[in-house]
């Protein structure tokens, strides 16, 4: 899902991890790739000393504690409730220590602590050659916008569920196609599940796969509702605001400078619309107080935490893994341990993230994190022993 989409990483789509593929999936192993086991070797604490792993796209090389920058410093507690979580879906290997692990949810800092190193050993993420690569990490969030159940002058976008006919891995009709033809509009009648005021809104909501909708109900109630990603039509994603650059409209491809020239260009809105083919269908959620302290459920099946839960690359890093990742840079500097929970279409290598900042609107700081977020990377893997 990340407004960093506000920003050049998502809109340009070269970085968004939604930008292909819409953040939110079912749970695995439904929405999401199993990845391949990680190579067996006898684990340290068994008489033999850590030994490099290969894993799909990247390779693992063993580490001192004492190599992780930052280690020691972060407030485990913070990442704990996220662990947990994940844990509703442990990796492989990942069960008995997730059993403890629920036990240590109100021990102290350094009892925390200590049961980390000795559970687990750490493992630097690198390339398969074992070049140490210049990771990125991105961010994404889950946007608050208004919307109603019924179509009005102001809220005239709709947002469908999937239609009926809709195959995964065969092409439907295109955004333009959906906008254009009857056989299209027919296809989807009384599949609208929310109107929106603004078709851009739309069109984030979609690359970030989820968001949440304050809805006004066709009797007047106003109730929060979370929106997720449930299909595609299919078609690739191409981003309006590379579209925009390419035109040389704008010079800025943020969403704030792309909704400035939409109000400047109205004649030309739908050709820049249309130059993304790609249209995400939604399922609607309940969104109880309690899911409400908690992001959208990422790739695998578990609610993601801001701050702690990020999308990688499930052919380098498995769902559920615990991550130390360590960044600096204008708009974060981080040294902490998060979980790999989520992925996405442009998500892709041996160190390669995205983090999630959590939710809100334009003036929020989830927002404003996620869009101003592209810098450096380092990852590394924990294993249990």
């Amino acid at each position: 899902m990340a407004l960093r989409w506000g920003v050049v990483a998502l809109i340009v789509g070269s970085l968004a991890a939604c930008a292909v593929d819409p953040r939110t999936y079912p749970p695995a192993p439904v929405g999401g790739t199993t990845p391949p086991p990680v190579v067996a070797t006898p684990a340290p604490g068994d008489g033999a000393p850590a030994v490099p792993l290969q894993r799909g796209k990247s390779l693992w090389q063993p580490v001192r504690w004492s190599d992780l920058p930052g280690w020691g410093q972060d407030s485990l507690h913070e990442a704990w409730n996220a662990w947990v979580r994940g844990c509703e879906r442990p990796a492989p290997g990942q069960a008995g220590p997730c059993a403890e692990l629920r036990r240590l949810s109100i021990g102290t800092a350094a009892e925390q602590q200590a049961w980390v190193e000795r559970r687990f050993q750490p493992y630097r993420v690198v390339e398969t050659s074992g070049e140490v690569p210049s990771g990125l990490l991105t961010g994404y969030y889950e946007p608050i916008m208004a919307a109603s159940r019924v179509p009005s002058a102001t809220y005239r976008v709709p947002l469908y569920g999937p239609p009926a006919g809709l195959r995964a891995g065969q092409p439907w009709y295109s955004r333009q196609e959906i906008d254009s033809l009857p056989a299209a509009q027919a296809a989807l009648q009384g599949r609208a599940l929310a109107w929106l005021a603004d078709p851009i809104d739309a069109l984030i909501l979609q690359i970030q796969g989820s968001g949440r909708l304050n809805l006004v109900e066709a009797d007047g109630r106003t109730r929060q509702v979370r929106v997720a990603f449930a299909a595609h039509n299919g078609h690739p994603y191409q981003s309006v605001g590379r579209w925009l650059l390419d035109q040389r409209a704008i010079t800025d491809p943020s969403w704030a400078a792309i909704k400035a020239w939409a109000l400047q260009n109205p004649q030309r809105l739908n050709q820049m619309l249309w130059s993304n083919p790609r249209t995400v269908f939604f399922r609607e959620e309940a969104l109880s107080e309690f899911d409400a302290r908690f992001g959208p459920r990422g790739a695998q099946g578990v609610p993601l935490t801001p701050g702690r839960s990020i999308a990688v690359d499930p052919q380098s890093i498995p769902y559920g893994t615990p991550v130390w990742l360590a960044t600096q840079g204008p708009t974060l500097n981080l040294q902490r341990l998060v979980l790999a929970q989520d992925t996405g279409g442009a998500i892709v290598g041996a160190v390669r993230a995205d983090l999630f900042t959590g939710w809100g609107d334009w003036h929020d700081e989830a927002y404003t994190t996620a869009a101003a977020l592209k810098q450096p990377l380092q990852m590394w893997a924990l294993l249990p022993r």
